[in-house]
Formats: C-alpha cells, sequence, structure tokens
C-alpha cells in the first residue's frame, strides 16, 4: 500500500483521560476541523463518529477504542479515541501498546482524576509520549493553573505550559501562545477561524513571567540551551520548538495546552502541538512482543 506521506509525517496518536473529560468530544473536533467531516458531532445526541456503538450512544460513554484518520497542514494524523471508564481499561492498555504519542485531557475544574492517574502511569509503563490539553476552561470553577500543579504533584511529571488561557469561564474566549508571544481568540460559534492578534495589554505582566519560566523549563532538559540560557543569550522560537519536541520524546517533558471542545476552541493549535511535538513512528523504538513459551 502506497503512503500519501513520507513516514516521518505520520502521527500515531491516542486521545486518553478520565471518564467525562472530553475525549470523543476533543475527536470530533479534530475530524471536523481537519475535513474529515461536515458537521460535528455530540456525544449527547449519539451522533459521533468513534462512537459507534448502540451501547455507547445510549450511554454518552466510551466503551471500545476506535481509530480515526485525518490530515492536518500535510500530515496525516491517525487518532486512537480510548475508553475512560475504569471498566473499560484493558482497552487503553491494548491502545498504548502500539501507539507512538498520546493527549491526555484534563477536566479544568477536576484536574487530576482516578482514571487520569492509571492512564497516566500505563503511559509512563509503555513509554508513551504526551501533551496535555486542559479542557472545558468555559465552565464554572475551572482553573488553568491549579490543574497544571496537579499534574505535577500527583503525576510526578514536567507539565510545561505553553498557552495562557484569555479569560476563564463564560469570558473564556482564546489563548496567548507564548513560544510566539501572539493571542489566539475565536470569535465564531463554529471556531473555524481564530483571529491572530497582539496580546492583551493587561496580560502582558503575566505572559513575560510565564514565558521565562517556559524557557527556563525548556532549557533544563537540554544542556546547549542550559547554557545559552545561563549566559543570558536569546533563545529563538526554533530553538524552544525542537528543544521542546526533543524532551516530549524522551519522557523529560509534557507541553500543556488549554481550551473547551465544546465551545469549539483550542483545537486547532493541539494538532499543531501534535505534528510539532509528536514522534513519527521514526522516532520511537520498535514494540517489543512477548513470547509465549514452547513446551
Amino acid at each position: 500500500m502506497t503512503r500519501t506521506y513520507p513516514l516521518e509525517r505520520y502521527r500515531n496518536i491516542g486521545i486518553i483521560a478520565h471518564i467525562d473529560a472530553g475525549k470523543t468530544t476533543t475527536t470530533e473536533r479534530i475530524l471536523f476541523y481537519t475535513g474529515r467531516t461536515h458537521r460535528i458531532g455530540s456525544v449527547d445526541d449519539g451522533t459521533t463518529v468513534t462512537d459507534w456503538m448502540e451501547q455507547e450512544r445510549e450511554r454518552g460513554i466510551t466503551i471500545v477504542s476506535a481509530a480515526v484518520s485525518a490530515e492536518w497542514k500535510g500530515f496525516q494524523i491517525n487518532i486512537i479515541d480510548t475508553p475512560g471508564h475504569i471498566d473499560f481499561t484493558a482497552e487503553v492498555q491494548r491502545s498504548l501498546r502500539v501507539l507512538d504519542g498520546g493527549i491526555v485531557i484534563f477536566d479544568a475544574v477536576q484536574g487530576v482524576e482516578p482514571q487520569s492517574e492509571t492512564v497516566w502511569r500505563q503511559a509512563d509503563r509503555y513509554g508513551v509520549p504526551r501533551i496535555c490539553f486542559v479542557n472545558k476552561k468555559d465552565r464554572v470553577g475551572a482553573s488553568y493553573g491549579h490543574t497544571i500543579e496537579m499534574v505535577r504533584e500527583r503525576l510526578g511529571a514536567n507539565p510545561i505550559a505553553i498557552q495562557l488561557p484569555i479569560g476563564s469561564e463564560s469570558s473564556f474566549i482564546g489563548v496567548v501562545d507564548l513560544i510566539r508571544e501572539k493571542a489566539i481568540i475565536w470569535e465564531d460559534d463554529l471556531g473555524k477561524e481564530p483571529r491572530e492578534t497582539e496580546i492583551p495589554v493587561d496580560m502582558h505582566p503575566q505572559v513575560e513571567q510565564s514565558r521565562e519560566r517556559m524557557i527556563e523549563q525548556v532549557a533544563e532538559t537540554d544542556d546547549e540551551l542550559t547554557l545559552k540560557y545561563l549566559d543570558g543569550s536569546e533563545i529563538t522560537e526554533d530553538e524552544l520548538k525542537a528543544a521542546l519536541r526533543r524532551a516530549v520524546i524522551a519522557g523529560k517533558a509534557t507541553p500543556v495546552y488549554c481550551g473547551s471542545s465544546l465551545r469549539n476552541k483550542g483545537t486547532q493549535l493541539l494538532l499543531d502541538g501534535v505534528v510539532d511535538y509528536m514522534p513519527s513512528p521514526q522516532d520511537v523504538p520498535p514494540v517489543k512482543g512477548i513470547h509465549p513459551l514452547i513446551d
């Protein structure tokens, strides 16, 4: 079978999380924004692509893993949407064994939940590089910073915030890209055309502080960047992205994104993160098989 793209332009990823964190909702947005579907499916209405079983549509939960493919900016992204319920953990393990990378979704209100820990440990076990998506930023009580701290403390990870939310709860309208130092605003209901603009003036101090922290965290994962950072030399956007990609693939860091899948905010930038930081099949070691004992 002839490949559509060279192997380095493939991303084989899974979407993993606690139940109701928004895995299937996020998958539906990915399919919509990449042009694979022409309407957004709803978990509540039972019209999603990946929840195809009658029992899944009746209950509004994922029971078996489902694979879909999409194209984004010249890359082929193969996605497995996994169950979140603890009763179907075996499905998640089965998927993690063959994935090159993963998107871990967290509820911005609940933070790290019990099944979040379970799937994170499973990903650790199989050495799966990850990026995080703090979902449901539009809900009352949502906290981006608190969720990141929970990821650090409860999961023992090294989360690196590469975005800052603009507004919160009902006033959440967009994010600041800390690497490019640009604000991205979603203005239409479908979120198809995010507008890139300058960072709001009142956020400049927070952005400056957060960006400095981000650069420090990325530099700590790379010896050359550490020297540049200590010398006070400027670290370019390309150097930051290249070092962060190496750190993600090596399991040293986890970039953190935020948004609201249900409100159609944040998915396009998450796809950019998959392309920029998730490994291709060439970047990961082969899967280790298990040989049965023969008498």
